[in-house]
Protein backbone atom coordinates (compact mmCIF):
# COMPACT_ATOMS: atom_id res chain seq x y z
CA UNK A 1 0.00 0.00 0.00
CA UNK A 2 1.36 3.39 -1.00
CA UNK A 3 -1.31 5.88 0.07
CA UNK A 4 -1.99 8.95 -2.03
CA UNK A 5 -4.49 10.68 0.24
CA UNK A 6 -3.69 13.34 2.82
CA UNK A 7 -3.80 12.37 6.50
CA UNK A 8 -7.01 13.52 8.17
CA UNK A 9 -6.51 15.97 11.02
CA UNK A 10 -9.78 15.38 12.81
CA UNK A 11 -8.39 12.97 15.42
CA UNK A 12 -10.06 14.38 18.55
CA UNK A 13 -13.57 13.36 17.59
CA UNK A 14 -12.35 9.96 16.41
CA UNK A 15 -10.55 9.29 19.66
CA UNK A 16 -13.62 10.18 21.68
CA UNK A 17 -15.85 7.91 19.63
CA UNK A 18 -13.37 5.05 19.72
CA UNK A 19 -13.15 5.43 23.51
CA UNK A 20 -16.93 5.22 23.83
CA UNK A 21 -16.84 2.05 21.74
CA UNK A 22 -14.17 0.49 23.94
CA UNK A 23 -16.21 1.35 27.05
CA UNK A 24 -19.05 -0.66 25.60
CA UNK A 25 -21.32 2.20 24.55
CA UNK A 26 -20.83 1.28 20.90
CA UNK A 27 -21.12 3.43 17.80
CA UNK A 28 -24.51 2.15 16.69
CA UNK A 29 -26.43 4.50 18.98
CA UNK A 30 -24.31 7.41 17.85
CA UNK A 31 -24.94 6.62 14.22
CA UNK A 32 -28.64 6.22 14.80
CA UNK A 33 -28.80 9.56 16.59
CA UNK A 34 -27.20 11.50 13.74
CA UNK A 35 -29.70 13.93 12.21
CA UNK A 36 -30.61 13.50 8.58
CA UNK A 37 -29.33 16.27 6.33
CA UNK A 38 -30.93 16.60 2.93
CA UNK A 39 -27.93 18.56 1.67
CA UNK A 40 -25.59 15.62 2.33
CA UNK A 41 -25.51 14.24 -1.19
CA UNK A 42 -21.83 13.47 -1.80
CA UNK A 43 -20.40 9.96 -2.07
CA UNK A 44 -17.06 8.67 -0.76
CA UNK A 45 -15.66 5.25 -1.68
CA UNK A 46 -13.13 3.93 0.81
CA UNK A 47 -11.35 0.64 1.27
CA UNK A 48 -9.03 -1.85 -0.36
CA UNK A 49 -8.46 -3.38 -3.79
CA UNK A 50 -11.92 -4.93 -3.90
CA UNK A 51 -13.30 -1.38 -3.86
CA UNK A 52 -10.60 0.28 -5.96
CA UNK A 53 -11.28 -2.26 -8.71
CA UNK A 54 -8.06 -4.23 -8.98
CA UNK A 55 -8.67 -6.99 -11.51
CA UNK A 56 -11.23 -5.10 -13.56
CA UNK A 57 -8.80 -3.12 -15.74
CA UNK A 58 -9.38 0.40 -17.07
CA UNK A 59 -7.24 1.92 -14.33
CA UNK A 60 -7.18 5.65 -13.78
CA UNK A 61 -3.61 6.71 -14.47
CA UNK A 62 -3.59 9.40 -11.80
CA UNK A 63 -4.46 6.80 -9.13
CA UNK A 64 -1.01 5.22 -9.41
CA UNK A 65 -0.42 2.21 -7.20
CA UNK A 66 -3.93 2.49 -5.75
CA UNK A 67 -5.13 1.06 -9.08
CA UNK A 68 -8.55 2.69 -9.09
CA UNK A 69 -10.68 1.52 -11.99
CA UNK A 70 -13.49 3.11 -13.95
CA UNK A 71 -15.03 -0.38 -13.91
CA UNK A 72 -15.05 -0.68 -10.11
CA UNK A 73 -18.45 -0.64 -8.42
CA UNK A 74 -17.96 2.82 -6.81
CA UNK A 75 -17.15 4.43 -10.15
CA UNK A 76 -20.03 2.64 -11.88
CA UNK A 77 -22.45 3.73 -9.15
CA UNK A 78 -21.45 7.38 -9.27
CA UNK A 79 -21.65 7.41 -13.07
CA UNK A 80 -25.23 6.15 -12.90
CA UNK A 81 -26.40 8.22 -9.91
CA UNK A 82 -24.50 11.53 -10.21
CA UNK A 83 -23.80 12.38 -6.56
CA UNK A 84 -22.95 16.02 -5.85
CA UNK A 85 -19.34 14.96 -5.19
CA UNK A 86 -17.33 11.75 -5.55
CA UNK A 87 -14.26 11.03 -3.44
CA UNK A 88 -12.63 7.84 -4.72
CA UNK A 89 -10.15 7.02 -1.96
CA UNK A 90 -10.08 3.20 -2.07
CA UNK A 91 -6.58 1.89 -2.63
CA UNK A 92 -4.99 -1.44 -3.48
CA UNK A 93 -3.40 -3.08 -0.45
CA UNK A 94 -5.16 -0.90 2.10
CA UNK A 95 -5.51 -2.01 5.72
CA UNK A 96 -7.63 -0.48 8.46
CA UNK A 97 -4.62 1.61 9.50
CA UNK A 98 -4.29 2.94 5.95
CA UNK A 99 -7.93 3.97 5.88
CA UNK A 100 -7.45 5.92 9.11
CA UNK A 101 -4.24 7.61 7.97
CA UNK A 102 -4.88 8.19 4.28
CA UNK A 103 -8.49 7.89 3.15
CA UNK A 104 -10.65 10.10 5.34
CA UNK A 105 -9.64 13.61 4.31
CA UNK A 106 -12.52 13.81 1.81
CA UNK A 107 -15.19 13.09 4.42
CA UNK A 108 -17.32 15.90 5.80
CA UNK A 109 -20.92 16.74 6.68
CA UNK A 110 -21.89 17.01 2.99
CA UNK A 111 -21.14 13.32 2.38
CA UNK A 112 -24.39 11.39 2.39
CA UNK A 113 -23.10 7.97 1.32
CA UNK A 114 -19.94 6.02 2.11
CA UNK A 115 -18.91 2.57 0.87
CA UNK A 116 -16.03 0.52 2.22
CA UNK A 117 -14.49 -2.94 1.97
CA UNK A 118 -11.69 -3.47 4.46
CA UNK A 119 -10.21 -6.18 6.66
CA UNK A 120 -8.86 -8.72 4.19
CA UNK A 121 -5.37 -7.26 4.15
CA UNK A 122 -5.29 -6.94 7.93
CA UNK A 123 -5.91 -10.69 8.08
CA UNK A 124 -3.06 -11.38 5.64
CA UNK A 125 -5.09 -12.29 2.56
CA UNK A 126 -2.24 -11.90 0.05
CA UNK A 127 0.38 -13.82 2.02
CA UNK A 128 -2.10 -16.59 2.83
CA UNK A 129 -2.95 -17.07 -0.84
CA UNK A 130 0.75 -17.07 -1.75
CA UNK A 131 1.40 -19.82 0.80
CA UNK A 132 -1.55 -21.87 -0.41
CA UNK A 133 -0.47 -21.68 -4.04
CA UNK A 134 3.25 -22.31 -3.52
CA UNK A 135 3.63 -24.49 -0.44
CA UNK A 136 1.00 -27.22 -0.46
CA UNK A 137 -2.05 -28.17 1.57
CA UNK A 138 -0.48 -28.51 5.03
CA UNK A 139 1.18 -25.09 4.83
CA UNK A 140 -2.01 -23.61 3.41
CA UNK A 141 -4.15 -24.90 6.27
CA UNK A 142 -1.67 -23.50 8.78
CA UNK A 143 -1.68 -20.09 7.07
CA UNK A 144 -5.48 -20.05 6.93
CA UNK A 145 -5.66 -20.96 10.61
CA UNK A 146 -3.36 -18.06 11.48
CA UNK A 147 -5.50 -15.68 9.42
CA UNK A 148 -8.69 -16.92 11.06
CA UNK A 149 -7.18 -16.51 14.52
CA UNK A 150 -6.37 -12.88 13.75
CA UNK A 151 -9.83 -12.31 12.28
CA UNK A 152 -11.60 -13.73 15.31
CA UNK A 153 -9.46 -12.09 18.00
CA UNK A 154 -8.07 -8.80 16.68
CA UNK A 155 -9.96 -7.56 13.63
CA UNK A 156 -13.11 -6.36 15.43
CA UNK A 157 -11.29 -3.64 17.35
CA UNK A 158 -9.56 -2.39 14.21
CA UNK A 159 -12.87 -2.22 12.34
CA UNK A 160 -14.50 -0.41 15.27
CA UNK A 161 -11.84 2.32 15.07
CA UNK A 162 -12.42 2.77 11.34
CA UNK A 163 -16.19 2.86 11.67
CA UNK A 164 -16.04 5.38 14.53
CA UNK A 165 -13.75 7.60 12.47
CA UNK A 166 -16.06 7.48 9.47
CA UNK A 167 -19.01 8.51 11.64
CA UNK A 168 -17.00 11.34 13.20
CA UNK A 169 -15.90 12.74 9.85
CA UNK A 170 -19.11 12.10 7.88
CA UNK A 171 -21.87 12.32 10.53
CA UNK A 172 -24.70 12.51 7.98
CA UNK A 173 -23.60 9.58 5.84
CA UNK A 174 -25.34 6.30 5.25
CA UNK A 175 -22.48 3.78 5.33
CA UNK A 176 -22.48 0.52 3.40
CA UNK A 177 -19.82 -2.02 4.38
CA UNK A 178 -19.20 -4.64 1.71
CA UNK A 179 -17.94 -8.14 2.40
CA UNK A 180 -15.86 -10.63 0.43
CA UNK A 181 -16.99 -13.56 -1.75
CA UNK A 182 -16.01 -17.19 -1.57
CA UNK A 183 -13.08 -17.59 -3.96
CA UNK A 184 -13.69 -21.19 -5.02
CA UNK A 185 -16.45 -23.44 -6.23
CA UNK A 186 -15.84 -26.80 -4.53
CA UNK A 187 -15.88 -29.23 -6.18
CA UNK A 188 -15.23 -27.37 -9.39
CA UNK A 189 -13.82 -27.68 -12.87
CA UNK A 190 -10.20 -26.83 -11.98
CA UNK A 191 -7.95 -29.76 -12.86
CA UNK A 192 -4.81 -28.19 -11.44
CA UNK A 193 -3.85 -25.84 -8.64
CA UNK A 194 -4.45 -26.12 -4.92
CA UNK A 195 -6.38 -28.98 -3.35
CA UNK A 196 -10.09 -28.94 -2.60
CA UNK A 197 -9.14 -29.14 1.06
CA UNK A 198 -7.28 -25.86 0.73
CA UNK A 199 -10.09 -24.33 -1.30
CA UNK A 200 -12.65 -25.22 1.36
CA UNK A 201 -10.41 -23.76 4.06
CA UNK A 202 -10.03 -20.50 2.14
CA UNK A 203 -13.79 -20.24 1.70
CA UNK A 204 -14.22 -20.88 5.41
CA UNK A 205 -11.82 -18.04 6.17
CA UNK A 206 -13.95 -15.75 4.01
CA UNK A 207 -16.99 -16.75 6.08
CA UNK A 208 -15.15 -15.88 9.30
CA UNK A 209 -14.06 -12.56 7.84
CA UNK A 210 -17.54 -11.66 6.65
CA UNK A 211 -19.04 -12.69 9.98
CA UNK A 212 -16.80 -10.35 11.97
CA UNK A 213 -17.27 -7.50 9.48
CA UNK A 214 -21.06 -7.89 9.47
CA UNK A 215 -21.20 -7.95 13.26
CA UNK A 216 -19.09 -4.82 13.71
CA UNK A 217 -20.97 -2.99 10.94
CA UNK A 218 -24.25 -3.73 12.70
CA UNK A 219 -22.86 -2.45 16.00
CA UNK A 220 -21.91 0.78 14.24
CA UNK A 221 -25.36 1.17 12.72
CA UNK A 222 -24.00 0.59 9.22
CA UNK A 223 -25.46 -1.59 6.45
CA UNK A 224 -23.62 -4.78 5.48
CA UNK A 225 -23.74 -5.87 1.84
CA UNK A 226 -23.04 -9.61 1.63
CA UNK A 227 -21.75 -10.49 -1.86
CA UNK A 228 -21.39 -14.24 -1.34
CA UNK A 229 -24.80 -15.08 -2.82
CA UNK A 230 -24.14 -12.84 -5.84
CA UNK A 231 -20.92 -14.74 -6.58
CA UNK A 232 -22.49 -18.15 -6.01
CA UNK A 233 -21.82 -20.14 -9.19
CA UNK A 234 -19.26 -17.58 -10.35
CA UNK A 235 -16.31 -18.53 -8.16
CA UNK A 236 -12.93 -19.74 -9.41
CA UNK A 237 -13.31 -23.28 -10.83
CA UNK A 238 -16.88 -22.56 -11.99
CA UNK A 239 -17.89 -22.41 -15.64
CA UNK A 240 -18.51 -18.66 -15.41
CA UNK A 241 -15.99 -17.22 -12.99
CA UNK A 242 -16.22 -13.57 -11.97
CA UNK A 243 -12.90 -13.86 -10.12
CA UNK A 244 -9.35 -14.15 -11.39
CA UNK A 245 -7.35 -17.21 -10.44
CA UNK A 246 -3.56 -16.92 -10.52
CA UNK A 247 -2.91 -14.50 -13.36
CA UNK A 248 -0.65 -11.82 -14.73
CA UNK A 249 -0.29 -9.13 -13.60
CA UNK A 250 0.02 -11.04 -10.36
CA UNK A 251 -1.69 -8.38 -8.25
CA UNK A 252 -4.96 -9.04 -10.11
CA UNK A 253 -5.02 -12.63 -8.89
CA UNK A 254 -7.99 -13.54 -6.65
CA UNK A 255 -9.81 -10.29 -7.38
CA UNK A 256 -13.13 -9.68 -9.15
CA UNK A 257 -13.13 -9.24 -12.90
CA UNK A 258 -15.01 -6.34 -14.46
CA UNK A 259 -18.07 -8.62 -14.55
CA UNK A 260 -17.61 -9.38 -10.86
CA UNK A 261 -17.64 -5.67 -10.14
CA UNK A 262 -20.63 -4.89 -12.38
CA UNK A 263 -22.79 -7.96 -11.67
CA UNK A 264 -21.60 -8.90 -8.20
CA UNK A 265 -20.49 -5.90 -6.17
CA UNK A 266 -22.51 -3.14 -7.84
CA UNK A 267 -25.96 -4.72 -7.31
CA UNK A 268 -25.11 -5.61 -3.71
CA UNK A 269 -24.02 -2.04 -3.00
CA UNK A 270 -26.93 -0.48 -4.87
CA UNK A 271 -29.45 -2.53 -2.88
CA UNK A 272 -28.17 -0.99 0.36
CA UNK A 273 -27.19 2.47 -0.90
CA UNK A 274 -30.74 3.81 -0.55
Amino acid sequence: MRPTRARSLRTTARTALATLSVLGLGTGLLAAAAPADASATGYAALGDSYSSGVGSGSYISSSGDCEQSTLAYPYLWQAANHPSSFDFAACSGATTSDVLSSQLSGLNSSIGLVSISIGGNDAGFASTMETCVLDGTSACLSAVSTAESFTNTQLAGKLDSVYAAIHADAPNAHVVVLGYPHLYQVPGDCLFGISDTSRNAINGAADDLDGVIANEAAKAGFAFADVRSAFNGHEICSDDSWLHSTTLPIDESYHPTSTGQADGYLPAFTADAG
